[in-house]
């Protein structure tokens, strides 16, 4: 298991343990009930927030797979939208459209499908997948910057951020020193709860 120790890492550093927890996250032991589990923190989690639109993202690399637990958040209160992330080009903010169950999808940049000709809306929370986090609420990701960038345009957008929600397992728990640009997450949910 990861230390929980906190290192600056370099960024050759950050890639070799990107990798590391890349490669835990692929071969984690009982995986379908770690699911569950971070799928029922995650559920409590979103009814004690005011969301009306949730970003989420689809899953890729052994991610957790949250769109079953988002269509049972959609359906339980009218009203409410969930959208995915578009990357537009690289170096920019995540652009969100409109999802919902049945929606018709493209295949975006780096493979990944996103909604095709659904409007774009403007997520008051984002489920963001975590490769890594710390116990003091940073995340470590695939090293696009997106989620950072994306938090901080939309704060600087709406004048306060969206609710930022790290999704990931505690065997990728780990010690992580924020670097500048690194925004840390309101909550992580991970198959021990939510923090």
């Amino acid at each position: 298991m990861p230390s929980d120790e906190v290192r600056d890492r370099s960024g050759e550093e950050r890639n070799t343990l990107r990798r590391r927890l890349l490669a835990l996250r692929a071969a984690l032991p009982a995986r379908a009930g770690a699911d569950a589990a971070v799928e029922a923190a995650l559920a409590a989690l979103l009814e004690r927030q005011a969301v009306r639109r949730l970003g989420f993202y689809w899953p890729i690399q052994h991610e957790f797979d949250a769109r079953p637990a988002v269509m049972r958040w959609l359906a339980a209160a009218p009203g409410r939208q969930a959208a995915l992330p578009v990357v537009s080009r690289p170096g920019a903010p995540l652009d969100f459209h409109l999802w919902e169950p049945g929606t018709a999808m493209a295949t975006g940049r780096y493979g990944i499908p996103v909604p095709d000709g659904t409007p774009a809306v403007l997520p008051d929370a984002l489920l963001i997948p975590c490769v890594g986090f710390s116990s003091d609420k940073f995340r470590l990701g695939y090293g696009g910057g997106f989620y950072d960038r994306t938090l901080a345009a939309l704060a600087a957008a709406e004048g306060t951020p969206p609710v930022a929600i790290g999704i990931g397992f505690e065997a990728c728990r780990t010690g992580l020193l924020p670097q500048e640009h690194d925004v840390g997450m309101d909550w992580v949910v991970s198959e021990a709860g939510v923090f």
